[in-house]
């Protein structure tokens, strides 16, 4: 006799299809790795009363080498530098911090201020802060009448 797969009324839509973008998350940071190379970033999303705030792990970057973008309620966040041409004049026996970059993008739960956002940068943690985007019945809706 086949088996029944389970209903979808016990699966919660929010649920699935947020277990389905970690999965392709997860599967295109193991194929993309000409942006990656071979780092890895830890990445800690926690929601607050009013916004919601991204701890990313990026040792080893300045700053100044640090992108952040948020567009259709996905934060990205790309980290890139080079070695100075300077360096290329020294005798290395080893050598594997030539160039490195990494890039993250992160799907948030809800709407968010991106004109409001703001970033710290200390000791290789990338603290992000986005406020939700809160509507407020009636200073931003658009009231319709009903004839």
């Amino acid at each position: 006799m086949m088996r029944r797969s389970p209903s979808f009324d016990d699966i919660e839509f929010d649920d699935l299809f947020g277990r389905m973008s970690r999965q392709f998350e997860e599967m295109s940071r193991q194929f993309d790795n000409t942006r990656s190379f071979g780092r890895d970033m830890a990445v800690d999303l926690r929601e607050e009363d009013d916004s919601f705030v991204a701890v990313i792990d990026l040792p080893g970057f300045e700053k100044e080498d640090i992108d952040l973008a948020v567009a259709e309620n996905v934060l990205t966040v790309e980290g890139s530098r080079t070695e100075s041409a300077e360096a290329d004049d020294e005798h290395y026996v080893h050598r594997e911090r030539r160039s490195e970059g990494a890039r993250r993008s992160i799907r948030l739960p809800a709407a968010v201020r991106a004109d409001d956002a703001s970033a710290t940068y200390n000791n290789g943690v990338l603290s992000v802060t986005l406020p939700k985007l809160i509507v407020d019945d009636d200073e931003d809706a658009h009231h319709i009448d009903v004839e």
